[in-house]
């Protein structure tokens, strides 16, 4: 690991995005995926890799995340990170979606176990996983290595190297590096 936070959240995006940068060059990737629910750590992001030969994919919350028929990112903000040649995608996440509606209703799913073991890591990691999986459904990334940004609430404090796969192969799936993360979350 490159980089350690003492406690998680927005305060790290900085040297968050600079263990994301320092990823390009160590393992040469060419693809990252960033989470971003607002749009300010994607704007972020792709306002550092423009003009960089690294496609960029910022994952929004779905639709209806906290109300129905409202993504949470403003039209403008999308628009400007379209703008510097990223790609926004906004889809469901694996680990929150028909499993959460058994979950509300019946006490517990299969995916709560998945998303639950992976936050043993930290939030990040989990959101990490998540993202390059929803890249990877969505057809937007390879499968060659991806680095993935993401975080714990509001900005970014997780950098981690993914082998991606789609969500319906999450086992294949295998997170090879954790370039920076929170130590206690």
């Amino acid at each position: 690991m490159h980089e350690q936070f003492e406690k998680p959240g927005r305060g790290n995006t900085d040297a968050a995005l600079a263990a994301m940068l320092a990823g390009i060059e160590q393992y040469g990737v060419g693809q990252v995926v960033v989470a971003s629910t607002h749009g300010d750590t994607g704007l972020a992001a792709a306002r550092l890799l423009k003009g960089r030969a690294v496609s960029l994919v910022v994952v929004t919350h779905n639709v209806g995340f906290k109300e129905p028929g409202r993504v949470e990112m403003s039209g403008a903000t999308r628009a400007e990170i379209e703008g510097l040649g990223a790609r926004v995608m906004t889809g469901t996440m694996p680990f929150r979606n028909i499993g959460t509606a058994i979950r509300e209703r019946v006490g517990a799913s299969q995916q709560d176990l998945v998303a639950n073991t992976l936050r043993l890591f930290g939030q990040g990691i989990k959101v990490c996983v998540e993202i390059a999986m929803m890249a990877a459904d969505a057809g937007l990334i390879t499968p060659a290595d991806v680095l993935t940004v993401a975080g714990t609430g509001r900005g970014a404090d997780t950098v981690a190297l993914i082998r991606p796969q789609s969500s319906n192969k999450l086992f294949d799936l295998k997170v090879r590096a954790i370039l920076a993360k929170p130590t206690d979350w």
